[in-house]
């Protein structure tokens, strides 16, 4: 009977990322794989499954809507506001001028600029993916690229090294260590910069030959948006620096109420910051935009799909935490022979890839085993920024929120966009997590 609880965890693991790729709604795909891990564990169906404790399905799910629908809410509107407006297709002509229209790959590696100053300056990875992908939109567009390709530059930018890679980031992946292990944000300095770098060039290496590939198939706009080409409306847009003015004050905010703001201020900047951006764009964008009202609602209603999607599988990773059979793969985890961090990173990795969050996965290793790891030996803040880097390296799998937010934003699905995005950030944030174990283990 005991070999039926880890098999149940396995097989709710593959059934979720089952009706993932088959394209059944991740909001009844997580809780058909949460009743099939439920029953095979022997535990009590009506609690997991409606109890309201942080490790119950509906309880998981609640919360993390809680905790995060407003960033998703009025994210979603600040987006709609700079694309009706056509402040995206105002940055992304001035871009084009500056670049070139004659190099698609300058214009990856500026897509990836952007929205890596964007999530190292703290904007929420959402976030940057309701204001980038209407800007990269305009521009694939105008260049007629293959839309599948904004899977590299996005993800390289949004969800790499200003994730949990470079030190000072402020993410929540690179915080949620300091309370166990007491370091700090710039944890193994030296390693985890040398980490970047290797994660940086590999990224760029790799778009590259995806952006070479794309073009020798003869890709266009139209191959990945349902076969037909979009055309673009010519408007009266507002001016590059009106355009790009809600952006760089909500950075601007974010960042200096993190550093001078007291503890209040610093957990709540993000949503001062996201007002502060709303306010100013339909200031700046009132005239460009015909009907305000309902920008707003299709703005906000925008915002539900996404986050219900993401919390019913972090709610799925939630229950399977608990589960009994779950117990034997930790065990067997945490005796991988060699160094400690090695079984630190797959211990943290697995844990990220039933979740489908870094920031889940290292929510619930921390408090369980960061003790385990310092009694090991290990310096804390080795253990700081293996871990944080490790709950990134499978975090993109197809019960994956973030994922599904940005098939959800993007109109690609697993077929389409789920590949490029995987090697993407596994391969970079693995060659970061290697340069870190070898550098480290040498300071």
């Amino acid at each position: 009977m005991e070999i039926i609880a880890p098999i149940g965890v396995l097989l709710g693991v593959a059934a979720i990322i089952y009706f993932s790729i088959r394209e059944i709604n991740i909001i009844i795909a997580a809780p058909m794989a949460t009743i099939l891990v439920v029953l095979l564990n022997n535990m009590s169906i009506v609690d997991s499954l409606l109890g309201k404790e942080a490790n119950n399905y509906m309880g998981a799910l609640s919360t993390y809507i809680m905790n995060y629908f407003a960033i998703f809410l009025l994210g979603s509107i600040l987006a709609k506001l700079m694309e009706t407006s056509g402040a995206t297709v105002s940055i992304a002509e001035f871009i084009l001028n500056k670049v070139g229209y004659d190099n698609p790959y300058r214009v990856l590696v500026a897509i990836f600029l952007i929205s890596a100053l964007l999530t190292y300056g703290g904007i929420s990875l959402f976030v940057v993916m309701f204001a980038v992908l209407p800007l990269a939109r305009s521009l694939f567009k105008k260049m007629d690229l293959s839309w599948n390709l904004i899977q590299v530059p996005l993800w390289l930018g949004i969800a790499t090294f200003t994730m949990t890679i470079l030190p000072g980031t402020p993410a929540i992946q690179n915080v949620i260590p300091i309370q166990y292990l007491n370091t700090s944000l710039t944890a193994a300095l030296i390693p985890s910069v040398l980490g970047s770098i290797g994660c940086i060039v590999f990224g760029l290496v790799y778009m590259k030959y995806c952006l070479k590939k794309s073009l020798a198939k003869g890709e266009t706009y139209a191959t990945y948006t349902n076969g037909q080409k979009e055309d673009v409306v010519d408007k009266k847009t507002p001016s590059f620096i009106a355009s790009v003015a809600p952006l760089a004050l909500l950075i601007i905010v974010a960042i200096v109420g993190s550093i001078v703001g007291n503890e209040f201020m610093k957990k709540n900047i993000i949503y001062i910051a996201l007002l502060t951006g709303i306010v100013t764009a339909f200031i700046l964008f009132y005239g460009y935009i015909d009907n305000k009202i309902s920008t707003l609602s299709v703005g906000a209603s925008g915002s539900i799909g996404p986050i219900f999607a993401t919390a019913s599988a972090v709610a799925f990773g939630a229950v399977v935490m608990i589960a009994p059979g779950f117990g034997i793969f930790s065990d067997l985890i945490l005796n991988i022979p060699g160094s400690p961090l090695i079984s630190l990173t797959v211990l943290t990795s697995a844990m990220s890839a039933i979740t489908g969050s870094s920031s889940g996965a290292l929510g619930i290793v921390m408090p369980n085993f960061a003790q385990y790891y310092l009694d090991a030996g290990l310096n804390p803040e080795m253990i700081h920024r293996v871990a944080a880097v490790a709950s990134n390296i499978l975090t993109i799998v197809p019960q994956s929120g973030v994922l599904l937010t940005f098939l959800s934003l993007t109109g690609l699905n697993h077929k389409t966009g789920f590949k490029q995005t995987f090697i993407t950030v596994f391969g970079s944030t693995l060659v970061a997590e290697c340069i870190i174990i070898i550098v480290g283990s040498f300071l």
